[in-house]
């Protein structure tokens, strides 16, 4: 088992779209990429990565750079190098780590810049309300 830290070193964000303007239906594309992966000591492995987050059409873009630090057993961190010389997927959880710091953050920049976040808030279904009536208005006067 190892432990994941992720550091943010680099944020930069921009609105492109006019603030008086509504925003249109848009398609929202993130991308996470580990950008390789060193061996700091035997324990500890340091992975950069970079996200970018662009809206379609073009309202706004954010960018974040940033190194994850996996610090764990000797064997866990061997096995984990080890598949990224390999070209192997990295581990889940390291992804993972990264992921829910990332986002989180970019959904932070997101409301300062006044933009739709860059995750998918969650749906509350429509429920019909026993309270409410149809109310029946007749037009044949």
């Amino acid at each position: 088992m190892f432990r994941v830290n992720v550091s943010i070193l680099n944020i930069s964000a921009e609105r492109f779209w006019d603030i008086k303007k509504p925003i249109p239906p848009i398609q929202i594309n993130s991308n996470l990429n580990l950008t390789g992966m060193e061996k700091k000591a035997e324990n500890t492995l340091e992975v950069p990565f970079v996200l970018t987050i662009n809206y379609n059409p073009s309202i706004a873009q954010i960018s974040m750079k940033g190194k994850a630090y996996v610090v764990g057993d000797k064997g866990d961190i061997e096995k984990v190098y080890k598949g990224y010389e390999e070209k192997k997927p990295p581990p889940p959880v390291l992804v993972q780590s990264i992921s829910n710091i990332v986002f989180i953050e970019s959904v932070i920049i997101s409301r300062t810049l006044n933009i739709p976040p860059p995750i998918p808030l969650p749906q509350i279904p429509q429920i019909k309300s026993p309270y409410k009536k149809k109310a029946k208005i007749d037009y044949s006067a």
